[in-house]
């Protein structure tokens, strides 16, 4: 009964999936709801205000309304940020400093960069796809191939941007800070990241083909790279979207990309756009409360860890939940909300830093969802490249070399700085 709620979303959404063979005929909001009604009828000996109030304490934690207030004001920022054409300068930055040699490898670093500077893998698909389709076909490398560099590109940012919902989840969950998880996360990935990179170069060393490049606005750059530089220095994450929320406005209003009022719709569509992930998470955190005051969350990690007795089982254990709930939810944002708290506890009792179960958490999610075929990040690049979803995924070096990497750092325990953490 204490794991009922879990099995009825799994059912709802993974279940009828599998049937119907589409990902997004159920709803996620709507599996999360059913589940949560199913979570609150199981706990027994308590009035319906005392169920109430369980959910209620998970919904409305510390951690959950904080992820809620970046979760805003990412959306904000992100919104504000494409609407002055913050993305297309981007884009064609990074592309006039490319060398025509490194076509493809070109793609795959602005893809890291853009990925990296806007937090949304899915965006970057949206914006990089159809140029690299464009410049496959003049360059002779296959369209799946150019698609699965851009994927690659854009899973390296959702893994560590500072404003990646992924991020964001991770680090509260586990209680760090992002710039920590980052110093801790960049050391894990950055070698199959470099060494993706140099497979690009050596496949596409003979391509000559020059891309078309619109006129490169520096200063549109600007909000971009003053977020990540102040990330970086491990300031506030919500001083720094306050930050780039106001350069954008200034910079947009200034060149007349929007008046004050298109730039406040802008902020407007923003927030808006991140009401379905704010929904998942406070039925998620609501939901895990119910299953942990009915003895659900001991139950599995103990069952999960039951043959586990050493730091490396405990971060293969964090690594493989979250794994099986990305391939169940398609989702690595909700995979995490999902296993966060559980990666935190399984975390505590083998004293594992939570500036690496993050990171280990964060790596895994992307090396999942960027495998499956039924994920949005694919399920939008084989749209927009009009090509077969599966014909992009043999070429997906850099997702299955993330898998490589999480599974080296937990063998050797590198980084070592970050390897153990006393909790109190």
């Amino acid at each position: 009964m204490a794991l009922l709620p879990l099995m009825t979303f799994i059912i709802l959404y993974l279940g009828i999936s599998i049937i119907l063979g589409d990902f997004y005929k159920v709803p996620i909001t709507v599996a999360f709801l059913f589940s949560s009604i199913v979570a609150i009828f199981t706990m027994r000996g308590k009035e319906m205000k005392q169920r109430m109030s369980v959910f209620s304490k998970g919904a409305s934690s510390e951690n959950m309304l904080l992820m809620i207030w970046i979760f805003i004001l990412a959306g904000a920022f992100a919104s504000s940020a494409k609407s002055m054409g913050c993305i297309d300068s981007t884009v064609d930055l990074a592309l006039y400093l490319l060398p025509p040699q490194m076509l493809l490898a070109g793609i795959f670093i602005a893809s890291c960069f853009i990925s990296l500077s806007v937090g949304t893998s899915v965006g970057t698909v949206v914006a990089l796809v159809p140029i690299a389709t464009g410049l496959a076909a003049s360059t002779g490398i296959g369209v799946p191939m150019m698609t699965a560099a851009v994927v690659g590109g854009a899973l390296f940012g959702d893994n560590l941007s500072f404003i990646s919902d992924t991020t964001v989840v991770a680090t509260q969950t586990q209680e760090c800070r992002m710039s920590d998880k980052f110093r801790a996360n960049i050391l894990i990935v950055m070698p199959a990241a470099v060494a993706i990179c140099i497979i690009y170069i050596i496949i596409g060393v003979d391509s000559a083909t020059t891309p078309d490049v619109g006129d490169v606005s520096f200063v549109k750059v600007l909000p971009y790279l003053i977020v990540l530089v102040m990330a970086a220095c491990g300031i506030n994450v919500m001083i720094v979207l306050l930050a780039g929320i106001l350069i954008t406005g200034c910079i947009g209003i200034g060149m007349g990309d929007y008046d004050v009022f298109g730039w406040m719709k802008s902020l407007s569509d923003g927030m808006q756009g991140m009401s379905e992930l704010i929904i998942v998470t406070m039925l998620a955190g609501g939901m895990l409360e119910v299953v942990k005051a009915n003895g659900g969350i001991d139950i599995i990690i103990n069952r999960i860890t039951r043959h586990v007795n050493s730091r490396k089982g405990g971060e293969f254990a964090i690594a493989a939940l979250v794994t099986v709930v990305d391939f169940c939810t398609a989702n690595n944002t909700v995979a995490i909300i999902t296993v966060g708290p559980i990666a935190r506890q399984i975390a505590q009792r083998f004293n594992i830093d939570p500036r690496r179960s993050a990171s280990i958490l964060d790596t895994s999610s992307c090396f999942a969802q960027g495998i499956i075929p039924y994920g949005a990040q694919l399920l939008m690049a084989g749209g927009l490249a009009s090509i077969p979803t599966v014909s992009i995924i043999p070429y997906l070096y850099y997702p299955l070399a993330l898998g490589i990497v999480v599974v080296i750092a937990i063998l050797t325990g590198r980084p070592r700085r970050f390897l153990r953490h006393s909790y109190e």
